[in-house]
């Protein structure tokens, strides 16, 4: 994944979490998702199009209803944009994004061994 091409503005970002929330959907689909005052269907396409030319999503044509489905899981664009985060605030060190987050949280060190130590906290 690249850095020019794969990051995502919020507006595509807001548009991604309801496809890896809700699988395949419409244009009009997605909009019945979302929260109030609902875009122009104008403007979520356009932002699905352009999610398409990013890589992050695909489309199947039934007649004339496009339906787009997400190509890239968001494990793994939360993968890149944590490492994106690390390298554009902490030096690329992994260390220190632990540190601020230890310090902004206040966490102790029996809460961090606590939350390393955890199975669900595991990489699959």
């Amino acid at each position: 994944m690249t850095k020019e091409n794969k990051k995502l503005t919020k507006a595509e970002e807001e548009i991604m979490q309801l496809f890896w929330e809700h699988g395949p959907s419409t244009v009009s689909n997605l909009i019945q998702k979302m929260d109030e005052p609902k875009p122009a269907q104008t403007t979520v396409s356009s932002f699905v199009r352009i999610l398409e030319k990013k890589g992050f999503v695909d489309h199947k044509v039934y007649g004339r209803t496009y339906e787009y489905f997400p190509i890239i899981t968001q494990e793994s664009y939360s993968k890149f944009s944590l490492r994106s985060l690390v390298g554009n605030y902490f030096g690329g060190s992994m260390s220190q994004l632990v540190s601020f987050i230890a310090k902004e949280e206040n966490l102790s060190l029996k809460e961090i061994s606590a939350l390393i130590d955890d199975p669900k906290n595991q990489e699959k």
